[in-house]
């Protein structure tokens, strides 16, 4: 299978690329930087992103025509991805929002001060509803749905009609429990009726008209070493952003959207299971080694792997040093072909809003690396 060269996302209808903005994700880089690798690519039958995040690398496989696979360790960057890569109608979104509802209640409402102030009673109900059924629930209706409620679960209340089910709250990240509470009270800020359906019904409709054609994928969840060791199709695109350096938040700052797939009502401050709980730079690398190893036993010869990298100014250490090392002792055929500055990132898209209480962000970069020797 052959596709022609991609065009930059601003050639495509913006209808088209709204299903990729369908939830913030820390992980996120700009469409372009995997349309671009696509375009360079042109002969590429299936595309690869072992720390997929939000999926935008899926998004830009499916403009381009192609099947394509992720791999995230976090539940929520698992179940916004995989909404990229379904066809379905909003319709069809509504009407199982609506079955849901027609079902009765479900589930325990979380207790405590932070959801009566975060949620109306009665909008809290009909999320705890659909919350219960999503957890029991995998067809590709109900993942565009989760999808869909993971993006509206909290943000700014604007005046008028509501698109965001909660109080006053940032879009990209949900605040703590203490500070919220302090926030609303301090501002007597109380939580107003937001029917949910109405608000998933604008949403689907906005998200869902002009997507592209689906050609099918699938995200797992899991660790990418772990998880590439099982796979059985071969790829010959890959491109990924992994974690940067000394980035350790993306539960603790998820963590609603953490609970409304599965986790506790409360924040986790762990990092178990992410390749940033590495103890030091060196562990690291070995890390990200590893998935580089893994990641070229499951491409043909002549695949080509690009990467976009940084790290927090915090981590005071050269990500572009990091990540060569990582691709030389992974061992694998790795050839680096180029290594190229990606400039500041713009806060909007940067891995996370620490950047900017940190100091100047470091220069991301691009290293494109192409698969010369198999390995053993």
């Amino acid at each position: 299978m052959t596709v022609t060269a991609v065009a930059p996302s601003p050639d495509w209808p913006e209808d088209a690329l709204r299903l990729n903005a369908v939830c913030p994700y820390y992980t996120m880089f700009p469409l372009d930087f995997p349309l671009q690798q696509l375009a360079a690519t042109p002969d590429a039958t299936r595309v690869l992103d072992p720390f997929c995040g939000r999926g935008t690398t899926l998004y830009a496989a499916r403009l381009a025509g192609l099947p394509s696979v992720g791999i995230d360790i976090n539940p929520v960057a698992a179940a916004i991805a995989q909404a990229k890569l379904v066809q379905i109608t909003p319709g069809a979104v509504v009407r199982l929002a609506r079955q849901i509802f027609d079902g009765g209640t479900r589930g325990d409402v979380p207790e405590g001060e932070f959801w009566q102030w975060c949620y109306e009673s009665e909008t809290l109900r009909e999320l705890v509803t659909l919350r219960e059924y999503l957890l029991e629930t995998t067809t590709p209706t109900a993942a565009m749905l989760r999808a869909i409620l993971l993006g509206i679960l909290h943000g700014p209340r604007n005046k008028n009609l509501p698109s965001y089910l909660s109080n006053q709250m940032p879009r990209t990240y949900a605040s703590k429990p203490a500070y919220a509470v302090t926030f609303w009270k301090k501002r007597a800020m109380e939580p107003v009726r937001v029917p949910v359906l109405e608000v998933i019904e604008r949403r689907a409709s906005r998200l869902l008209n002009a997507a592209p054609l689906a050609h099918g994928g699938r995200v797992y969840l899991g660790d990418s070493v772990e998880t590439l060791s099982g796979l059985r199709q071969r790829f010959d695109l890959v491109v990924t952003s992994p974690p940067y350096y000394g980035m350790r938040t993306y539960v603790a700052d998820q963590w609603l959207r953490s609970w409304f797939v599965g986790g506790p009502p409360e924040v986790p401050y762990g990092t178990h299971g992410q390749i940033a709980r590495q103890p030091n730079q060196e562990a690291f690398t070995q890390a990200l080694a590893e998935v580089w190893a893994a990641t070229a036993r499951r491409c043909y010869q002549g695949a080509r792997l690009a990467i976009r990298f940084g790290a927090l100014p915090s981590a005071r250490t050269n990500p572009e040093e990091m990540l060569l090392v990582s691709l030389k002792e992974a061992k694998a055929g790795w050839v680096v072909k180029e290594v190229r500055p990606a400039g500041v990132p713009p806060k909007r898209t940067r891995q996370a809003e620490q950047f900017g209480k940190a100091g100047s962000a470091i220069d991301e970069i691009d290293v494109v690396a192409e698969l010369v020797g198999l390995p053993h």
